[in-house]
């Protein structure tokens, strides 16, 4: 019993041993494997790649790079392979660096990286071949579309390694689209994008982008300008008169219309009347003059093209004119000469009259206000005149005079009419003494 329990004893013991030499070799090992390192190469066709192969602590082990076949590219700094395109960079204990020139898709696969030791270590640098996409190809459903319809844009990436990816922008705006991937016999991919929106008319003119994101290739794009057709837009401008609008006053409004296509046709008319009879319309201006307040109402101007039919309105509203009260007229009374004509004060009143009826051409306003100064004159010369009689009736009545004469001398006390001729003085012998006064 105690020999078989020493053989388990024993046994154990060089399990243990076993065990214990087994993770210490496995230890060292790692730390070997970790001395040599490669890293990962992506090159797009044509250019050149360069593999590394680098070693850590280096004991004067030998190193070597073996091709995605096995075949040995370069042993230390010997190339056995004969390939001109493998071209030796640099090479010391601690490093082998070889560059691949003209790089095709053959060329693709996993590169290794040997140290001799024992046992032997290897690391691995994978090329990947980049290949870039063609030109992208954009196309619409339609070149023009009308305002509120929906169009659809397709854009397509062709014979790229990777498969690309497409990005849309609508001016400045990024959109969504949907894509399709597909693989050719040659590895190769193509990825088609459709794009689908419903356009408005900020919408013409603006450029609709397809960006194709590939490692191989920046800012490759594709781009189409929008085409869109809409209704006229019409604005009314007034031209005059600016402010509240008054009867007498003349009136003139402009239809302004864009449209795509431009509008051909632009019409005046009146909602639920008739555009007064002198109203003058030339082509999109409208001129109304002496307005009244039966000129009340709305004027729509309608504007078409081959989309459709807009239009704008305008009210007009007249309001009553301006009504001028005359300043005051302080009357002076002065005391007018006998020698002052009334003519002549008609005479001196008739420029004012002509200079009331020239400006009465400015409107009705000046018009009242002439009239009234023009009645002010008259009043203030009729005034005069009556004046000027009622001075001269009272001085005559006060300078009436009495006839005398030296034959009536000795007549007053004389009973009748013949003894008063008697009794004059002188009688008719005196005749030629006969004088007269006159006071």
């Amino acid at each position: 019993m105690k020999q078989v329990s020493n053989m388990a004893n024993t046994s154990n013991g060089s399990l243990a041993t076993l065990l214990v030499l087994f993770t210490i070799s496995a230890a060292i090992h790692t730390v070997q494997s970790q001395n040599l390192i490669a890293d990962n190469v992506s090159v797009v066709e044509g250019e050149t790649a360069t593999i590394s192969c680098r070693v850590k602590n280096n004991d004067d082990s030998v190193i070597q790079l073996l091709n995605p076949n096995r075949q040995t590219i370069y042993f230390k700094d010997v190339r056995p392979l004969k390939d001109a395109r493998f071209q030796l960079v640099n090479f010391s204990d601690n490093e082998l660096r070889v560059s691949l020139s003209n790089v095709s898709l053959s060329d693709e696969g996993r590169y290794v990286c040997q140290l001799y030791t024992d046992p032997p270590q290897e690391a691995y640098a994978d090329i990947t071949v980049l290949i870039p996409p063609g030109n992208p190809i954009i196309e619409s459903r339609e070149d023009i579309v009308r305002e509120g319809n929906e169009t659809e844009i397709t854009c397509t990436s062709m014979g790229s390694k990777p498969a690309a990816t497409i990005r849309w922008m609508k001016g400045d705006k990024e959109l969504q689209g949907k894509s399709k991937v597909e693989a050719t016999y040659d590895r190769m991919f193509t990825v088609t994008s459709w794009l689908r929106f419903t356009v408005t008319r900020e919408d013409d003119g603006v450029p609709v982008v397809c960006i194709v994101d590939h490692p191989a290739v920046k800012d490759f794009q594709a781009q189409k300008y929008l085409e869109v057709q809409y209704k006229p837009e019409v604005t009314i401008k007034v031209e005059f008169p600016q402010g509240l609008i008054r009867e007498g006053e003349n009136l003139e409004l402009t239809c302004q219309a864009k449209g795509k296509p431009q509008p051909q046709q632009v019409n005046w008319v009146r909602v639920d009347d008739d555009v007064p009879s002198h109203a003058v319309i030339t082509g999109s201006d409208l001129f109304i003059e002496n307005l009244n307040k039966s000129y009340n109402g709305t004027y729509r101007c309608v504007a078409s093209n081959s989309v459709g039919e807009t239009y704008a309105d305008y009210i007009l509203y007249v309001r009553d004119a301006l009504t001028t009260t005359p300043k005051p007229t302080t009357t002076t009374t002065t005391t007018i000469s006998a020698t002052t004509s009334p003519p002549d004060i008609i005479q001196d009143a008739a420029p004012s009259t002509e200079a009331a009826a020239h400006d009465s051409q400015a409107g009705p306003e000046a018009q009242r206000l002439d009239h009234a100064v023009i009645g002010g004159v008259v009043a203030v010369v009729v005034f005069a005149m009556l004046c000027l009689l009622i001075v001269l009736g009272r001085y005559f009545a006060r300078h009436k005079g009495t006839y005398f004469t030296h034959e009536a001398k000795g007549a007053d006390d004389a009973a009748d009419a013949d003894t008063a001729i008697i009794n004059a003085e002188g009688g008719h012998n005196n005749s030629d003494e006969k004088k007269e006064y006159y006071i």
